[in-house]
């Protein structure tokens, strides 16, 4: 959220001019969603038309900072995956939320001109493949496939430690706290908790770092499910600031966690209606660990 105070010079001028002159990169189609949406307040109140402002008035502008200032940087060509008249895949980088104020959402759907929907989510933190629809039919269509698991997804991850089988399907109970914006998981049934069951496979390992890399999918989804699952059972996923350890992460440089949606494949078994086309297509992207790529080992600093 960014904010403008008018000044004397803006007296009684239209709220848009004085918003464009503010944020030069801002596209006009941009701004006038914002409006419809009434992400733009002034004094506190929602407006969704042009309206006079006035010296003292104090706009807000709930427009993501990547719009606002066209940073190329957060969504370029290069990171559309896929894309056709109904949906598009979007490599997403961390640190930005799918949905919500500032968020991926806000970015595609800008960065394409044309309103886009979120059929699944990534936490902020997490990077990698994020599947949008760009109509209504095509979001309810996809929000049913999800549920039946006719499209399944992949994960890759670096964990700390080296998993005693090199393939496993666990299962667990997780209890979401909201409040605190963290989850808890117990082995066996309570009250509040619900089922997760996480499978992995170890597609690489270093004994020297004592890390792994890991190929996840998730039989259930829920919140934070991969990081506290993982952590759970005494592999957390490196760089992770609220699961994982935070004196590993140190050794190994890492602020962000190493974790990363990187494939996404379409396996209907039910009617999809203008959606068939899409069955057995599959989208990936490389693993972007550099354990895995060979390129260069993890290693412990000093």
């Amino acid at each position: 959220m960014k904010t403008i105070i008018v000044d004397n010079k803006n007296n009684n001028k239209k709220l848009n001019n004085i918003i464009l002159e503010s944020f030069p990169n801002l596209n006009i189609n941009t701004l006038y969603k914002a409006l419809r949406k009434k992400d733009i307040r002034v004094n506190g109140k929602r407006v969704s038309e042009n309206i006079c402002v006035n010296t003292g008035d104090e706009i807000s502008v709930f427009i993501s900072d990547e719009i606002l200032f066209n940073k190329k940087n957060i969504l370029n060509n290069s990171s559309i995956i896929y894309e056709d008249d109904n949906i598009v895949v979007i490599n997403k980088p961390s640190e930005i939320e799918v949905t919500g104020d500032n968020s991926l959402t806000d970015t595609v759907s800008s960065f394409l001109g044309t309103e886009v929907f979120p059929c699944h989510r990534l936490d902020r933190n997490t990077s990698g493949l994020v599947l949008f629809a760009k109509n209504i039919m095509a979001r309810d269509i996809l929000f049913g496939k999800f549920k039946n698991h006719e499209i399944e997804k992949h994960y890759a991850c670096v964990v700390y430690g080296i998993p005693k089988k090199n393939s496993e399907i666990l299962t667990a109970y997780l209890f979401k706290d909201s409040k605190q914006s963290i989850v808890y998981i117990k082995d066996a049934p309570q009250k509040g908790y619900q089922k997760i069951i996480t499978e992995y496979k170890v597609l690489q390992l270093n004994k020297e770092t004592n890390t792994s890399v890991l190929d996840v999918t998730l039989h259930t989804g829920r919140t934070h499910q991969i990081r506290a699952h993982l952590a759970h059972i005494g592999y957390p996923i490196l760089g992770d600031g609220k699961y994982g350890l935070n004196e590993i992460n140190k050794k190994f440089k890492l602020k962000h966690q190493q974790l990363c949606s990187y494939s996404l494949e379409f396996k209907f078994t039910t009617d999809a209606g203008i959606l068939n086309y899409l069955n057995e297509k599959f989208f990936s992207i490389s693993i972007p660990f550099a354990m895995f790529n060979d390129k260069s080992n993890l290693a412990l600093t000093n």
